[in-house]
């Protein structure tokens, strides 16, 4: 599918080894590009007389002339002191604790304290995921970092960019490297796998030659992950805009059977025709990035993920069920709808952790496809009126006219993608909304949340203390 990765001279790095630091004179960044809210934070951050740092993508971003997503900032504050500072924020976090600091228009500035080395990281038992919640030093945070290029800090009073683990020389070279040693750190934490690719294929770096060696031979330990982990990265992913060139390296490297394993059994059958499954899905893919890449130039809602997710098992379904040559009516067509609900939930609704209102709507979307087919076969014009009071008629329209573009045979109507502008259903808001999905997120929006003014507890729990004596737990 891709070349594979030139390796690039390395550079080694020893914590606690003396950082490459940059003056102004030496890169293009200025405050003027930061966010403003970002800045406040930093700011005040220094006048209580803490270190605080713009640090990880915010940088990387910059350096590379581009506007970052996200502005996420590091300090020597403790969580506790953070929120003294910022009484618009909440704490958030388990396996490390973090603050939301939040501003008009439900922006949020996340900032951590920086995190000390860990002995299961580097030294200790092979642990995945093993915990850790110990504060350190600016050094030890950046090698606690997945990418080297995320691993930078910019400092606003002399402008400086800190360098700890050659990430300068990365994103000069394009080059993805994961700090440490990529055989250990990827044990520990299977999801860096998909980061790296994430990155390679963002920004169209390549994968430096022991990390992309150390992927491609461990690329099943991604099944070791908690499946709601490896659900929200692939759709993240599919928002991204840069789907196919992921595609080719998740294919390259194994790790796109590890996330769907039913690929792995049909992507070199036939799809319909003489057109392979491989072939069928890269057509797919190149219609899901002109889409998502259009919602975001736009301003406009992004697709769902039941909507892009199902697009993308099309040429699944026409290997294992013949999807767009289906002619089916009355009940055989409700048996074969019941049919593909069942495979769904077998092959990928498990593996993925999808909820089942998500699996439903895949199954509408696929289901009604061959009739869609069919009617605009058969040239007998618009649309009958009892399908156009569907519910799901809209969706399914745009999802024919995706496919019908995949095919080459017309373009999307530009009334339809109205339908990928609608507001997003509730229960999806809490992934799609600011971060797409990032921590501590609920479906009812973003704010900070406060205690219960009621002798409830807190956040309104019932407090054990005074409600025990009634029911023992």
């Amino acid at each position: 599918m891709t070349d594979s990765p030139k390796q690039v001279a390395g550079h080694k790095t020893v914590p606690g080894s003396l950082p490459r630091v940059l003056p102004s004179s030496e890169h293009p960044i200025t405050l003027e590009q930061i966010d403003r809210d970002a800045l406040t934070v930093l700011r005040r951050l220094g006048e209580a007389g803490f270190a605080a740092y713009l640090v990880g993508g915010g940088v990387r971003d910059l350096y590379l002339g581009t506007v970052p997503k996200d502005f996420d900032i590091s300090t020597d504050a403790r969580p506790g002191q953070i929120r003294k500072l910022f009484r618009n924020s909440r704490t958030i976090g388990s396996r490390f604790r973090l603050v939301q600091v939040f501003f008009h228009n439900n922006k949020v500035i996340e900032v951590s304290t920086l995190r000390s080395l860990s002995e299961h990281d580097l030294d200790g038992p092979q642990a995945v995921l093993a915990p850790n919640n110990t504060f350190g030093t600016l050094d030890q945070d950046a090698q606690r970092r997945d990418l080297t290029i995320n691993s930078l800090f910019f400092e606003i009073d002399n402008k400086t960019i800190i360098d700890h683990v050659g990430g300068i020389d990365d994103l000069d070279h394009s080059l993805i490297r994961i700090v440490g040693d990529p055989d250990r750190r990827i044990n520990n934490d299977p999801v860096r796998m998909l980061r790296a690719i994430r990155h390679a294929a963002r920004n169209n770096f390549r994968i430096e030659e022991k990390s992309w060696q150390t992927i491609c031979e461990h690329h099943h330990k991604l099944l070791l992950c908690p499946p709601s982990r490896l659900r929200d990265e692939l759709f993240r992913d599919l928002h991204g805009g840069y789907f196919e060139t992921w595609l080719k390296l998740a294919l390259d490297s194994g790790l796109l059977f590890d996330i769907l394993p039913l690929y792995e059994r049909t992507l070199c059958e036939k799809a319909c025709g003489d057109e392979s499954c491989c072939e069928q899905l890269r057509r797919v893919v190149a219609v899901i990035d002109r889409l998502t890449r259009k919602a975001k130039e736009s301003g406009g809602q992004p697709l769902h993920n039941d909507f892009l997710l199902a697009f993308l098992l099309i040429p699944w379904a026409n290997v294992r069920f013949d999807l767009v040559g289906q002619r089916l009516k009355g009940a055989a067509a409700f048996q074969f709808s019941k049919q593909l609900r069942e495979a769904l939930d077998e092959e990928i609704g498990v593996q993925l952790n999808l909820r089942r209102s998500i699996r439903q709507e895949m199954v509408t979307l696929l289901s009604n496809l061959p009739y869609f087919i069919q009617h605009y076969q058969d040239g007998s014009g618009g649309w009958p009126k009892w399908l156009k009071k569907k519910s799901y008629f809209e969706k399914c329209s745009l999802f024919f006219a995706c496919w019908q573009d995949a095919l080459g045979e017309q373009s999307i109507p530009e009334q339809l993608l109205d339908v990928a502008r609608a507001p997003v259903p509730a229960e999806e808001q809490g992934r799609q909304s600011n971060k797409h999905g990032r921590r501590g997120q609920s479906s009812g929006g973003i704010r900070p949340a406060f205690s219960s003014k009621h002798q409830e507890g807190i956040f309104g729990l019932k407090n054990r203390s005074s409600h025990g004596k009634k029911k023992n737990r």
